[in-house]
Formats: C-alpha cells, structure tokens, sequence
C-alpha cells in the first residue's frame, strides 16, 4: 500500500463526497473519499509527485499553487518554465503507461478514456483519480477537494470566489435579455463529422450560463451524434467550435441540408480556444464570459446595459530610471464590466513621440498600451478604434490632444520591461506579445483586416532623439523583433507547415523622443540602435514566454500543434489495421529525444528548403532510410510511399514516411521489441 493513501483508485462523478478531519498534530488534515469500486481512499499527506493526465486538473493544480508537484503531463499542457519541466508522457487519448511509470508518482489524475492507464496502476497502491465534470457547480467542488489534498483550502476558496463572482456577473448581465431573443446555440465537437456534446456535458452548461439555449437530444457523453432532422429542427442561431482552422468546420456544416440553418446563413460561426472550450477548470467563467459577450454583443456593448459603473480599481507602480518621467503604472480599470488594463507613463514635460499607430505628434504628456480582454474584443470592434480610445481615455481620466496610446488583446500581467545600458546611454523597450492568433509572414500571408496591435512595443531612452533618429529606431526595433521570432520559430498562423512569422500583421510601436543629449542616429550601426535592438529582442521573447508559453527550448509536441499537425493525421490515410499498429508506437518514440531531434531536423531542413537555400535532399533521405532502419531493429525492405493530408513540405513528409515505415516494419515478426 502507498505510504500517503490507504487505498488505490478513486473515481469522481457528478456528486463529489469527501470528508476533511483533523489528524491533531501540525495541522495536517485527513482527506477520506470513495473511490469507484466503492471502497474508502484517505489520503492523510499532501502528494509530492503528481501525473496529471488532464490539462483541467492540471491548470487547477497551477491555480493553487502546487505545480511544483508536477512530475508527468500530457502534450496538451502548458506548464510555466518556473516550474520546472515535467516529463511529457503522451498524449490527452493514449498517454503511454511506461513513461507514466517513469515518474514514480504517488498520484495520477485521469479521465474515463484512458483505460490503459486505469488498468495499469490498478494494483499498483498509487491512487488513480478521476475527476468528472457535467456542471460549473462540479468544478468547485473539484477545487475544493484539490484544496484539501494539497492543504490549500484558503487557496481553492478563493478561487472558487472569483469564479463565482465573474459567473454572477453574467448572470445578471443576460437576465435583461428577454427570453424570446434567447439565442440557440450549438457546441460542433468536430471539423469531420456532425457531433456535439451530450445532454449531460459541462460545455451545454457553459451555453447556459452564457445566456444561450443548447439542443436537448435526449443522449449523454462527452460528444454524441445529431441527426439532420435534428439539426433542422433546432435551427443553431448560433455554432462555435475550437482549435486554430475555423475553415474546416466552416466547410463541415456548408454540406447540402446542413447548411439550412441561421446560423450559416447569417455566418454566425465561431471559435475558440481549446484550452478554454473543452475544459471544466478555472478559466471556465472567463469563457462564459466571452462566450456571453459573443451572443449578445450589441447589449454588452450599450452602456445603458452596465451592472456596475466605469472606474479605475487599482494601480501598480513601474520603476522607469529617467529624469522627464513622471510616472510609471499599470492601471486596473473597469469598463462595460469586465476588467481592463493599461499601462500608462505620465511626463513631467511634453515629449514628441511617433507612433505607427497614430504617425508622428508632439505635445504629448502620457504614452501607454491598454489591454483589452476578450469579452470586450467584439465590441472593440464594433464600436470602432476611435471610439474606443475614447472609452478608454475617459476612464483613465486623460486627454487624448496629449494622450497616445496602443491597444492590444495581449494581458498587461505578461508585459516585458528591458533596460538596456552602455555607459551614459539608457534604453527600455515596454512590450506586451501575443503569437497564437495572426501571426504571419509578410510577402506570403494575405491581408485581411485591421485590428489593434498584439505585438505592442514602447521605447524610452535618457536621449532626445531627432525625428530622423526616431524613424530608424522604428526600422531597429522591427528587425529585433523578427529577429526575435525568427529564433523562436514562430509560425504564419495562415501557412503554419510552409511558414515563419515576421510580426502579427496588427503590431505597433511607439518611439518616445524624450529628453537629455541629442541623438541623430538610431540606426543598426549606432550605439543606440544595437541597445534598443538588444531591448527589443529580449523583449518579445520574454513576452511571447508570458503570454503564450512559447519558449526556444519547447517540446516536439508543441511544436506539432502550432504547425497544426497530429499524429492521428498523419496515419489517417492507411489502412486501420497499420493505424492501429503505428499510432501508439510512434506516439512512445517520439518521446525519446533521438527520434524527436530527428523531427525537428526535418522542420528546421523544410523552411530552408522552401527558401531556396537547400537544393539537394539526398542525404536526409539516407538519414531517413538509417532512422527507420533503428526504429524497426532491422533493415526495412519493403518501403511504401503515404500520402499526407495537406501541404506537408517535402522534408517532413520524408521524415513521416521514415516513421510509418520503420515502425510497420517493428510491428511485424522480428521488430524492434
């Protein structure tokens, strides 16, 4: 038996029942539950060394403060690089039992589905936790017994506040919504096939605390086929899904029949992330909240609908080391009910700055960069930047004849601030990145639409640059900033296979004349252009780290997704018995980092390949034909040629087939063990 439990498995369902007793001594608690055989599990200390199977958990466990527990996660999981690197042990369907077991945990955390896993430790003494989701009301108490496991009780409390409150918030927001503009609204499951969630799943609750009215089908689980009767009769007003390629679901219900719905007509098709949509965690009331504000954009955006009144709520200092600032914050601010936040620099004189957002100006006293969240995205949109602004400056209490700001959808939590010194010269570079959304690569991508900037970058110096001076330092933080993303791999978000991103496409900068000796020169050969370069670079790497987790030294598996490609992809056109047999092996070795370098040689080799620069591609065919000769532990006779879904650049189409065929061949009499 585990020395911290006195049972084995617990499975939770829709009624969590647990009981908290104090042991007496050094305020440890005892945490007794029923687990899904129905036998008792007390755990009596909190778990060291956590597997957590599922990123809601795992985000829980991030939210209280115990990620340091965390020895094992899926590919799906987002871990802050503080934290350390746990392993990655697979995949959210088929996690691989052996790199579990690598972990030496004392606890895991699975769903339903990952049934290898279940039977694995079934005997093992380590408990096996599952943690079932139809309803917000599940997630507190989720929380709650995290808290108690983990002695974080204060801290599962008071997240479950929060989230109550953003909830109620919403509540009363739609609640001035007659019912009979109520709209309808369907969750699609699938880019492939027409399911959606089951009567019983936690994603119809999120449609009705968001206002809207889910389909009743009369089926329970996590996805369920609808019928198109059903579909027809329902008549969706409303269809979201998640995931990065709206297109495909957009194609999905264009089908004959299915696109007899309002929904398609009127083209009220959306998507959100994943990792908020498909999660029963603590990000849940923000999505309702997005989601809301999505259905019923034109009431959020009226004033008169207001619950509570535009305000400033709070304000951090910012420590700027140069003599004409007066001040340097991060404002809290509350506009049409949902929190704000700006960063805002105040001078003690004006200064001319210029601005690719605004142009050049002078007379300015206050300088910033204003986050919008996303449930006010919409109504950004529909009232328009200026109006905007407006809102904005008028909450902030500030002029906008003396006043520049830049906007963007980047948390102001995640800003960079750089300095940047040689001798008597001081540079910062303020920025704020986001790269998940419109990341592109300019002369291929095309354009669509404006939108507030997602890379925001401001720069200060103790100089007063000239305009001349200003004007190159705009060309100087630029090509730091492609440089930045460059080095990270950052992909087009329209051509992520064939593409990096040079910029977002919406990215502003703002170039502060400010005031002491005058400079002319900011150029890359100046003194001044190689700090603000230095600032910059550092800048949006930091900031791409914060906000979206993106960091050089990234998994193979993230890597994956942002070139949105999958496994279950890549082996979608053989024949389901090879499927069957590659799929999990290739998902095992692909952890092992020979096998993952290889893969990420054949990115690196097919951007330089699609440039011109790599002609000849005979010796990675070589590499290829040796890598899958050591995946079967044999030589690999006979060889087929597969064909991939999409544009699959050259290099990594060899790389796949050097996968399939070396791993057909161990899966046969006479492979690799």
């Amino acid at each position: 038996m585990h020395p911290r439990v006195s049972s084995i498995c617990l499975g939770l369902g829709l009624i969590v029942c647990w009981l908290v007793l104090p042991l007496g001594t050094g305020g440890a608690v005892e945490v007794s539950l029923t687990d899904a055989y129905n036998r008792p599990l007390t755990i009596t200390q909190p778990p060291r060394r956590v597997v957590s199977l599922v990123p809601g958990v795992t985000e829980m466990l991030l939210a209280l403060g115990v990620g340091n527990t965390l020895q094992g996660v899926t590919y799906y999981d987002r871990v802050p690089p503080g934290l350390g690197k746990p392993a990655v042990v697979g995949g959210f369907f088929r996690p691989l039992t052996q790199a579990v077991a690598k972990c030496q945990p004392d606890c895991i955390f699975v769903t339903d589905i990952q049934r290898e896993v279940q039977e694995r430790f079934r005997d093992s003494g380590i408990p096996v936790i599952y943690l079932k989701a139809h309803t917000v009301r599940d997630i507190f108490a989720h929380l709650r017994l995290l808290g108690a496991m983990f002695q974080r009780g204060e801290q599962a409390e008071a997240l479950c506040r929060r989230i109550q409150e953003k909830l109620e918030l919403i509540r009363e927001k739609v609640a001035r919504i007659p019912d009979s503009r109520r709209v309808r609204v369907v969750r699609l499951m699938s880019d492939k096939e027409m399911v959606v969630p089951g009567d019983d799943s936690f994603q119809n609750d999120y449609i009705r605390q968001a206002g809207g009215i889910p389909p009743v089908l009369g089926k329970k689980g996590a996805l369920v086929p609808i019928t198109l009767a059903q579909w027809q009769q329902f008549n969706p007003q409303v269809i979201f899904t998640c995931g990065r390629d709206l297109k495909q679901a957009q194609k999905l219900v264009q089908q004959p029949g299915w696109q007899e719905v309002d929904a398609v007509r009127q083209e009220k098709i959306f998507r959100f992330p994943c990792e908020l949509t498909c999660r029963a965690s603590v990000h849940a009331a923000d999505f309702v909240a997005w989601l809301a504000a999505t259905l019923y954009l034109k009431d959020f955006a009226d004033p008169q609908n207001r619950v509570r009144p535009d305000a400033v709520l709070a304000s951090d200092p910012l420590t700027l080391d140069l003599p004409y600032v007066r001040q340097a914050r991060v404002v809290r601010s509350r506009i049409l009910d949902f929190e704000h936040k700006s960063l805002s620099i105040d001078f003690k004189t004006p200064v001319a700055v210029i601005s690719t957002l605004e142009g050049p100006r002078q007379g300015i006293l206050t300088v910033g960069n204003h986050y919008t969240p996303p449930p006010c995205w919409g109504i950004s949109h529909l009232l328009g930047l200026a109006k905007d602004r407006a809102q904005v400056y008028r909450v902030l209490k500030k002029d906008g004849q003396n006043t520049s700001f830049l906007f963007t959808g980047a948390d102001m939590a995640n800003l960079s601030v750089q300095q940047a010194n040689f001798k008597d010269l001081k540079v910062y570079a303020l920025v704020t990145a986001g790269v998940e959304g419109n990341a592109l690569r300019l002369s291929h991508d095309e354009g669509r639409f404006y939108e507030p900037g997602t890379i925001n970058i401001i720069l200060l110096t103790n100089c007063r640059l000239s305009p001349r001076a200003m004007s190159r330092a705009l060309l100087a933080a630029t090509e730091a900033k492609t440089a930045a993303l460059q080095d990270l791999d950052i992909r087009s978000s329209e051509q992520p296979l064939t593409c990096q991103a040079t910029g977002t496409g919406t990215d502003n900068i703002i170039v502060v004349g400010g005031r002491g000796p005058a400079i002319d020169n900011a150029g890359g050969h100046s003194k001044m252009g190689e700090l603000l370069g230095r600032a910059v670079y550092q800048g949006v790497r930091e900031a791409v780290a914060r906000q979206n987790g993106i960091t050089s030294g990234r998994s193979l598996w993230q890597r994956l997704q942002e070139r949105r490609l999958g496994l279950y992809e890549l082996v979608r056109n053989l024949p389901e018995a090879s499927r069957a047999q590659i799929l999990p092996l290739w998902e095992s070795v692909m952890l092992e980092p020979r096998y993952a370098g290889f893969m990420e040689t054949a990115f690196a080799l097919s951007d330089t390949s699609a440039r011109g620069q790599v002609l000849d591609l005979s010796a990675f065919a070589d590499y290829c034909r040796l890598i899958a000769q050591d995946l079967a532990g044999k030589p690999v006779t006979e060889w087929q040629t597969v064909t991939f879904p999409g544009e699959l650049p050259r290099p990594a189409q060899m790389a796949c087939e050097a996968f399939i065929n070396g791993l057909a061949a161990r899966a046969r009499p006479g492979g690799k063990p």
